[in-house]
């Protein structure tokens, strides 16, 4: 993509002053691109009918909430999810991370800040994949086949799809094979940032990445922990 502002971005929440004020700021900053839906069932139509590129989702909506949007959302698309919730207890940051959201903030927040987090994603999401096919690796885990020019596991005649930050880690760890990669260096090479704040969230992801490449995900062999140090990618079994 050649401009991330762009991308067309949708905004899911029940509070119209909030959702007014989040369509303004992104409307400022250049994003031309900006769909509202205020309930569950409005989200998934105004979804099928733009495509958008990010998804800025409210948990508490009137007709459900935003863990369950997004575990439908998930089974139809990849879409970056940036959850914008009141709920600010680690349970519930931690759920949606788990559910294959890429960020979450908690109201009130900063538009500052809500615009560096979504460009931080449009650009690890979208700018990252203007690259040539054979600039990336394909590889094998076991029996498990992982192309990452196309950002897809296939496992036991199932195809999993990697999300951006799965992508991310993924992407890391294989370009430094057989070595340890501290949670920090993960840390920068998904968020941008130290690890400061984000090692449980980190370690959600892990855990979901395994899920995906790991025959056994409870007792992996290519995904290896460090502890007190970070993880290391295995392509072949020791």
């Amino acid at each position: 993509m050649d401009n991330i502002k762009d991308c067309k971005i949708l905004i899911v929440d029940d509070e119209l002053s909030l959702l007014t004020m989040v369509k303004d700021i992104m409307l400022k900053e250049g994003f031309q691109n900006v769909f509202t839906a205020s309930n569950c069932h409005m989200a998934m139509e105004k979804f099928k009918e733009v495509n958008p590129h990010a998804v800025i989702l409210d948990v508490m909506l009137p007709d459900g909430d935003g863990f369950s949007l997004i575990q439908k959302l998930r089974m139809i698309s990849t879409v970056p999810v940036l959850f914008l919730s009141a709920r600010d207890e680690d349970e519930n940051r931690l759920l949606g991370l788990g559910l294959g959201a890429d960020d979450y903030m908690t109201k009130p927040f900063l538009p500052r800040e809500l615009i560096l987090r979504l460009n931080a994603i449009l650009r690890r999401t979208y700018n990252s994949t203007i690259v040539k096919p054979e600039e990336k690796p394909t590889f094998y885990l076991g029996n498990i086949f992982i192309d990452m020019n196309s950002g897809t596991v296939k496992k036991q005649e199932e195809e999993l799809t990697l999300t951006a930050k799965e992508y991310a880690l993924l992407d890391k760890l294989y370009s430094n094979k057989g070595n340890i990669v501290t949670i920090d260096a993960l840390c920068k090479a998904v968020w941008n940032d130290n690890f400061f704040g984000y090692e449980n969230t980190l370690m959600v992801h892990i855990r979901r990445l395994r899920e995906k490449i790991e025959p056994e995900p409870s007792h992996p062999k290519y995904l290896l922990t460090v502890r007190g140090l970070g993880y290391k990618l295995v392509p072949e079994v020791q």
